[in-house]
C-alpha cells in the first residue's frame, strides 16, 4: 500500500501540506475550524480536490472565521450552494454552519475549540468519534480520525522514517500523551 509520505513530497499541493501541516499541533481557532471544514468536505471525494479548492473554501467561508460563519443565514446558504469553487452539498454546508455555532458556544463552556479539545484529551479514536458525533454534525469515524490526526491529537499519520515525523515529535503533539 502506498503511504502519503511516499506520494506527497515534491507534489505541488500535497507536498506543502504534508511537510508543514499534516500532523502538526494546531491551537488557533480559525485553523482548527478550517481543518474541520476541509475534512467534512473531503468525505466521498479525494484530498487533492479539496487542497485545490482550499482558497475557494477560505473565501466562501469568511476566512474560516467562526463568528462570521456561525451567523450565516439563508442568503449565505444559497450563496454557498451556488458556489462552484467549493463542494456544493447541502448537508456539508449545513454542517459547517452548525459546527461554527457549536465552536462559538465552546468559547463560553471551555474558552474555545482548542480548550475543548484539551479538556477531552486523551482519548482513543473510538472515544473521540463518540464525542464528536454527540457534539458536531457530519463527523463520522473517518472524518473525526483524519481531523484529529491532522492536528496532532491522534497518532501521527507520518511513517516513522518520514523526516517530517521528527519535526512533529519535537513539538510534543497531544497524541504523544494519549492513550493507545
Amino acid at each position: 500500500m502506498t503511504h502519503y509520505c511516499d506520494i506527497a513530497p515534491g507534489h505541488p499541493l500535497h507536498g506543502p501540506y504534508h511537510d508543514t501541516e499534516y500532523g502538526f499541533p494546531v491551537a488557533d481557532e480559525s485553523a482548527l475550524f478550517e481543518r474541520l471544514v476541509l475534512e467534512i468536505n473531503q468525505a466521498g471525494l479525494n484530498w487533492e480536490l479539496i487542497l485545490r479548492k482550499r482558497d475557494n473554501f477560505r473565501t466562501a467561508y469568511s476566512d474560516f472565521d467562526v463568528e462570521r460563519v456561525g451567523a450565516y443565514g439563508d442568503t449565505d446558504r444559497q450563496r454557498l450552494l451556488a458556489d462552484a469553487g467549493i463542494v456544493r452539498n447541502r448537508l456539508k454546508v449545513e454542517a459547517v454552519i452548525h459546527n461554527a455555532r457549536v465552536i462559538r458556544a465552546m468559547r463560553e463552556s471551555h474558552g474555545g475549540f482548542a480548550a475543548w479539545l484539551r479538556a477531552h484529551h486523551p482519548r482513543d479514536k473510538a472515544a473521540w468519534v463518540s464525542v464528536f458525533r454527540r457534539t458536531f454534525r457530519f463527523t463520522g469515524g473517518e472524518i473525526t480520525g483524519e481531523f484529529l490526526a491532522s492536528i496532532g491529537y491522534l497518532r501521527s499519520p507520518h511513517r516513522p522514517d518520514c523526516p517530517v515525523q521528527a519535526r512533529i515529535e519535537a513539538m510534543k503533539p497531544p497524541w504523544m500523551d494519549a492513550v493507545a
